[in-house]
């Protein structure tokens, strides 16, 4: 008899590097189950010292009130390391949550690569 074994799902978000900028690209919901995950992520990128760490949020079309302590996280030890943090290209739902926190006006968040390279 075989048996099915269960194994959380571990994102491998990928990492694009353009000159000093590191981009994270995030696919899938970020709620409670994939938080941490998230964050750690996104910690162990800071961990490479890029100038700039932009996360694409592109491809994420929800996220709860974890996801966006996560990013309140990893805010607060960019700026700790000197490093830019920019939010790119948040679907409407997710820059609703930034807006109904007043976060937008504490993240910079852009509608483009360029602009977030900039």
């Amino acid at each position: 008899m075989s048996r099915k074994r269960k194994t959380p799902s571990s994102p491998q978000w990928p990492v694009r590097w353009v000159d000093k900028a590191a981009i994270v690209d995030v696919s899938g919901d970020i709620d409670l189950n994939r938080s941490l995950d998230f964050q750690q992520r996104l910690l162990s990128v800071l961990d490479e010292r890029p100038e700039r760490l932009v996360v694409n949020l592109a491809d994420v079309s929800y996220m709860d009130s974890s996801g966006v302590a996560s990013l309140v996280k990893v805010l607060s030890r960019a700026r700790k390391s000197k490093t830019q943090f920019r939010l790119l290209s948040l679907q409407e739902r997710v820059r609703s949550v930034f807006e109904i926190t007043r976060l937008d006006t504490v993240f910079e968040i852009h509608d483009t690569q360029e602009e977030a390279l900039a």
